[in-house]
């Protein structure tokens, strides 16, 4: 269905390029007239053909056609239509690649993929038509085509923060308990605090990267921070040259994210292993484990040891440990048993014999003790010997932190998980995908980029507030209703995908998309001017990254945050440059 529209939308700018054509309003006058010799009745004015042809020539001269035959022109209204037609190609263009992405990732996994291909097939849109702002025309065009380019820019990282990350927020809350969001319950409506969204740390980190990511801004706007013109030109190159550091940096760390997700999924579980045994310890305890100095009572622990030793030989095996760890509920929380035995085993058996001896024993509880009394905090074990409140809050740390790295093992592969079709078709497709996606956005950029210009000089807009509010709507309009679609699941998983994506699109904006803009405005020695927008940039990105980065839950009235973020931009630009004369 989506390919016949977009076969109609072609044949529609085909046939509207080829019909291409003006009225003409002729007023003949009674002077010097031409007669065709039939009733002796005058035609029209031999001036006003020329004025006439003059005139049509003057104004064909002004519309100038992208690549010489697609539609262009003059008016107002006819250019809101070839805004909204190329806008819609780019908009298919957006989700091709991203249906070609999601079959490939499909096939080949995360790492590779994922951290190489993904981020940048996702701004791929976004960067042509950056890169065709720039290229057109000589220097004078491009220092004026390419504001466009910032507009997209600006706007694409605003409209992620703030509107869908708003939107995202409202349709994907669920009641908050004990400040971590419930999966699937919504039954407190839009109350502002108990109502919301929990992510996981991975979020955290995906929004530290995202602040990190407007360095190369505030380099390049430093000679304007510091009133100096000397250095301009050095500073886009090192902005530039960091930029792509940091491209290369973000997608190494793409590639391994998984492998570093798993490993400290797996050291979450060993914690939860250690606090489930404490706690099972502390049930069967025939005395308190601390002693009156608030240090492990090692004649306890003995004691327990020779409870655990079933066959009383003075060791405990991989056998009894497993037996003990099978006894202990473990709340939902699944795991490899035998790799949990393993893990204890690495923990205390220090003689590499397999098993484990009393003193190793008391020697590695000892250990787990002091490492829970550390995890509760300055506060410490809460009144020392007398109680042992801080094994239930060691394990309830545990736990949440499980929970917040996103474990996926619990049954929770969610809809999508199947048996995969044939995977040299499910290639052969996604290439397609790409290829074409790559195609129409390659083709069509140069022409939005124009009519963005010709609606600008026909309405007077300036072309920087047209593209920070349009074109993010046509390249970003895929992502934005995949992650609303998505967080309205409401699971703490999907939710923390989905904003995990929002902040990854806009790091790939801050690096790659930043990279091209600056890569043109150096080589062909334009001139940045540029500080509102970056001041805009920064304020949204350190807003809402600062935010994330240090919270894994967004009551509902954090929306409110965001969107008024969105509004406050564009009157800042405004205000910063009509008001105050920034550049």
């Amino acid at each position: 269905m989506r390919f016949r529209s977009l076969i109609s939308l072609l044949f529609l700018l085909f046939f509207t390029s080829s019909a291409y054509a003006r009225l003409v309003s002729l007023h003949p006058s009674s002077t010097d007239l031409v007669s065709d010799g039939v009733n002796g009745e005058p035609l029209i004015n031999s001036r006003s053909i020329i004025k006439t042809v003059v005139s049509a020539e003057e104004k064909e001269e002004a519309c100038e056609q992208t690549y010489g035959f697609m539609p262009c022109t003059k008016t107002a209204l006819g250019n809101v239509f070839l805004i909204l037609v190329y806008g819609f190609l780019m908009f298919t263009a957006a989700t091709y690649l991203s249906a070609g992405s999601e079959l490939l990732l499909e096939i080949l996994g995360p790492g590779i993929v994922g951290g190489l291909f993904l981020p940048m097939l996702g701004a791929l849109p976004d960067a042509m038509l950056i890169m065709v702002s720039g290229l057109s025309g000589d220097a004078a065009t491009a220092q004026t085509q390419v504001s466009v380019g910032m507009g997209l820019l600006a706007g694409s990282t605003v409209m992620l923060l703030t509107v869908i990350w708003g939107t995202c927020t409202v349709v994907g809350k669920c009641d908050l308990r004990d400040s971590i969001a419930v999966n699937n319950q919504d039954t407190k409506g839009f109350h502002l605090k108990d109502s919301g969204v929990t992510v996981d740390v991975w979020t955290s980190y995906a929004a530290r990267i995202m602040a990190i990511s407007v360095i190369p801004f505030i380099i390049v706007q430093l000679p304007q921070m510091l009133d100096s013109t000397s250095g301009r030109h050095l500073a886009v190159l090192v902005a530039l040259i960091l930029s792509v550091l940091m491209l290369i940096s973000y997608c190494v760390y793409q590639v391994f994210q998984p492998w570093i997700q798993r490993r400290r999924l797996a050291f979450a579980k060993h914690k939860h292993v250690i606090s489930g045994i404490l706690r099972h310890l502390k049930q069967h305890a025939l005395g308190r484990l601390l002693n009156d100095e608030g240090q492990p009572d090692e004649h306890v622990i003995r004691r327990l040891f020779e409870t655990i030793d079933a066959n009383k030989d003075g060791h405990l095996s991989a056998a009894e440990l497993k037996a003990l760890i099978i006894g202990i509920s473990f709340e939902d929380i699944d795991f490899d048993k035998d790799d949990a035995v393993g893990k204890v085993l690495q923990d205390f058996d220090k003689t590499l014999d397999e098993q484990v001896d009393q003193e190793e024993f008391v020697r590695g509880i000892k250990r787990w003790l002091i490492q829970a009394m550390g995890a509760a905090g300055p506060s410490g074990p809460d009144a020392g010997p007398r109680t042992m409140k801080f094994l239930d809050h060691f394990h309830v740390q545990t736990k949440r932190e499980h929970a917040l790295l996103g474990d996926n093992e619990n049954g929770e592969n969610d809809e999508e998980s199947g048996e995969v079709a044939d995977p040299k078709w499910i290639t052969i497709k996604a290439a397609l995908l790409l290829l074409l996606g790559a195609a129409i956005a390659a083709a069509f950029a140069d022409p939005l980029v124009d009519t963005v210009n010709n609606f600008s000089a026909a309405t007077g807009i300036p072309s920087f507030f047209i593209s920070f509010i349009a074109l993010p709507l046509a390249t970003n309009s895929s992502e934005a209703v995949s992650a609303i679609i998505f967080a309205s699941r409401k699971k703490i998983r999907t939710a923390s995908l989905t904003f995990s994506e929002l902040c990854g699109g806009v790091t790939m904006n801050n690096i790659l998309c930043l990279s091209v803009f600056l890569a043109i405005v150096y080589l062909r020695g334009l001139t940045w001017n540029f500080s509102s927008e970056v001041l805009v940039i920064l304020i949204v990105c350190l807003v809402m990254g600062g935010f994330a980065s240090f919270r894994t839950t967004y009551p509902l009235w954090t929306c409110f945050i965001a969107y008024l973020l969105y509004p406050f931009s564009l009157g800042l630009v405004y205000i910063l440059d009509y008001w105050f004369g920034w550049s």
